[in-house]
């Protein structure tokens, strides 16, 4: 039962990742604002403070990533499965401008599927899903040969199957 569950959800997510604008529901905010005057330790950004006043501020969420600071700008990125915020900040007046984009739930579903902007332990469920699914394809294809009645029909279906998903590989190369 546990297979069935994995298999449905990467057919319905492997199904919405080939067809994004069959759902749409991206939603983008534009916010800004000014920071904390403590949002600097010295000349450089207090990544910290930023990451935190924003959470609290504007309810952003993430992995806080790709933190940049440079004399005339800094920005810091939040991602999330479905999920992002990227604030700019001007850093001689502490100004910001935050863009958070959310891709609803079927966003959230497709991250997971790709395992992107995903914790590590998400990543291992995938590989654990992987590594039993190919179990079960292997054990199901063990099972055709002691099938008398239908190896020969079953291996021929498999061998064309097989050829038709390289034959399509080819083409659209």
């Amino acid at each position: 039962m546990v297979s069935l569950l994995v298999v449905l959800f990467f057919s319905v997510t492997g199904i919405t990742l080939n067809h994004p604008d069959w759902l749409a529901g991206e939603r983008t905010t534009h916010l800004t604002g000014r920071l904390p005057a403590n949002w600097k330790s010295g000349d450089s950004p207090d990544w910290l403070t930023v990451a935190e006043y924003l959470r609290a501020t504007h309810g952003v969420h993430g992995n806080a990533t790709d933190r940049t600071s440079t004399p005339t700008d800094a920005s810091i990125t939040f991602k999330a499965p479905g999920y992002s915020a990227d604030c700019f900040i001007t850093p001689s007046t502490g100004e910001y401008r935050l863009t958070v984009a959310y891709q609803g739930a079927v966003g959230v579903l497709n991250d997971l599927h790709r395992g992107r902007d995903t914790a590590s332990a998400w990543n291992w469920l995938i590989d654990v899903s992987g590594v039993f699914l190919t179990f079960v394809a292997i054990t199901g294809l063990g099972l055709l040969v002691y099938l008398k009645k239908v190896r020969v029909s079953a291996f021929v279906v498999m061998t064309l199957a097989s050829a038709g998903v390289v034959l399509v590989a080819l083409l659209v190369r």
